[in-house]
């Protein structure tokens, strides 16, 4: 997963601002559609996207509404659209900001360091009895320790951290396992089974990790 994903098709505004991210030492990835953009989101994830709105064909609002019915990553508008309407629309889609071009560099990366610390700062994902400690890679039920494999607990806080939405199972392996993995998509069924072990009072019976038939999974409410 890279640390941010640009999505903007002016190729030379592009350039400079992967210039600038990648000298803070983030990794970034690019597309310059909404359509490139949302696949290389399914197959690979961002923990925060950059999100032009006049796009070619597709717009950024598109994007913004396609990513957030799927998870939570930090969406930040940067546009040359500065109609009201246009900045109520962006954040009522669920953006976590709207800039309007041209805008300070300094400015932007400021922001950026300020959401990656907010998230940082939420070290601990809570449900019930169940409690997953992202600082030191832990997952606790009733105070008890439980032992997970490391796609284990990536499956776990993917889960959780969407709780309440569906995440369709291409999502979910190519998040865990990555689109060139030689995996068999198979394996998500098989560690859903395992994880359900550890965490459901009932495994054949689950309460939390629910199958949403001819879709994928979610983590119950």
């Amino acid at each position: 997963m890279v640390d941010i994903l640009i999505v903007e098709d002016n190729e030379e505004l592009c350039s400079l601002l992967c210039d600038f991210l990648r000298c803070e030492n983030y990794t970034v990835s690019t597309a310059a559609s909404a359509e490139k953009a949302l696949s290389l989101f399914e197959k690979y994830g961002a923990r925060l996207v950059l999100l032009d709105i006049m796009l070619p064909g597709t717009d950024g609002f598109a994007v913004c509404r396609q990513i957030r019915e799927k998870d939570n990553t930090p969406i930040i508008i940067l546009t040359a659209r500065t109609d009201k309407e246009d900045k109520l629309n962006g954040i009522l889609l669920g953006a976590d900001d709207y800039i309007e071009k041209p805008y300070d560099i300094d400015i932007l990366i400021a922001k950026i360091k300020g959401i990656f610390r907010r998230r940082l700062a939420i070290d601990k994902l809570t449900d019930g009895d169940i409690v997953l400690d992202l600082a030191d890679g832990t997952v606790e039920k009733g105070g008890a320790p439980l032992s997970m494999t490391a796609k284990e607990f990536e499956l776990l806080h993917l889960l959780m951290a969407n709780k309440g939405q569906t995440l369709g199972k291409d999502f979910i392996f190519n998040r865990i396992w990555g689109a060139d993995s030689e995996s068999e998509p198979q394996t998500l069924t098989v560690h859903i089974k395992w994880l359900r072990e550890k965490v459901e009072e009932d495994p054949k019976n689950p309460r939390k990790i629910i199958t949403v038939w001819g879709k994928g999974y979610r983590w119950e409410d």
